[in-house]
């Protein structure tokens, strides 16, 4: 590659992270920018072009000396780069890539900003070393992003790795965002922790420190770690259902690691110790032995994993 330089851009809903790289794989700057998600988003993709653009200028890099610009994009992206609806965005149908290519001149790659997150981890982070990856992301939702070979499985319509929506719990009847009921986002995410907390604890008198001061997900393992017999009957759930809902999905895809990222995270090790309990248990014996790791990047995953797909 005669190329020096490329760009990782990760778009979220209140700021778009920017990152310059060289063809290595170091980050030799980044810096943010605000979202502007007016006007149905108009401004965002012209946003990313100047800050692009005006690195570029700044730094006395030529247009033959880029490699090209990955993007990340809260939405399903097609093979096309183009993404139907991205709702935090007030997006409609966007050809990321096309626009974005016309408005810099130079070569563009976009994916669902999971995916590409997942890519940055299996780069650079807990899933160094590795070549076939599911990454799950526990934050306010579950998300995910599989790794085949070094490479995004997105699907026909870059759907693939929302294992957040998978159904796991019939007795659930409120319905979870994706509009469905039972997902595993309503039992293995931060608000999923709470609410199982919130059935354990109305389910009997047991004294717990999670009865005083604010319940939330961080609560519960920190009263894990304490030995909170309560908080681990808890934990124990939390683990049930996604450490079984791992051993499904590792039918399909066969990990050889399973890289565990967002705010939930931050608990440390302790988290694995639950998943993996159930993952071994169920999971096919082909794919018993698959490693757990924590994510390690943090921020950084998306801008990252968005080089990547322009240095790959």
């Amino acid at each position: 590659m005669s190329a020096k330089y490329c760009f990782g851009i990760d778009v979220g809903g209140t700021t778009i992270k920017c990152g310059l790289f060289n063809v290595e794989g170091e980050i030799l700057e980044k810096w943010e920018i605000p979202t502007r998600t007016e006007d149905n988003g108009a401004y965002i993709l012209p946003d990313v072009a100047d800050a692009v653009l005006d690195k570029m200028r700044d730094e006395k890099i030529k247009k033959t000396d880029v490699a090209g610009i990955g993007i990340g994009i809260p939405g399903p992206v097609d093979e096309e780069g183009c993404v139907e609806v991205a709702v935090n965005l007030h997006w409609g149908r966007v050809n990321i890539t096309k626009v974005l290519h016309e408005l810099t001149g130079l070569p563009v790659r976009a994916a669902n900003d999971a995916n590409v997150a997942a890519l940055g981890e299996l780069w650079k982070g807990g899933g160094a070393g590795y070549h076939n990856m599911i990454m799950v992301t526990l934050g306010t939702g579950v998300g995910g992003g599989i790794i085949i070979n070094d490479r995004i499985l997105a699907g026909s319509n870059g759907a693939a790795g929302e294992i957040g929506h998978a159904h796991v719990e019939d007795a659930i009847k409120e319905p979870c965002n994706c509009g469905n009921c039972g997902c595993l986002e309503q039992v293995a995410s931060a608000t999923g922790i709470v609410r199982l907390a919130r059935e354990e604890l109305a389910a009997s008198d047991q004294p717990s420190v999670l009865r005083e001061g604010e319940l939330s997900a961080k609560a519960v393992f920190d009263a894990v770690k304490a030995g909170d017999e309560l908080a681990c009957r808890i934990a124990e759930r939390f683990g049930a259902y996604l450490g079984k809902a791992l051993a499904v999905f590792s039918c399909v895809t066969a990990p050889e690691v399973f890289v565990i990222g967002g705010g939930v995270s931050k608990a440390g090790p302790v988290i694995l110790d639950y998943i993996q309990k159930y993952y071994r248990e169920y999971a096919f014996s082909a794919c018993k032995q698959a490693a757990f790791a924590l994510a390690t990047l943090g921020n950084d995953a998306g801008i990252c994993g968005a080089a990547r797909m322009v240095l790959q």
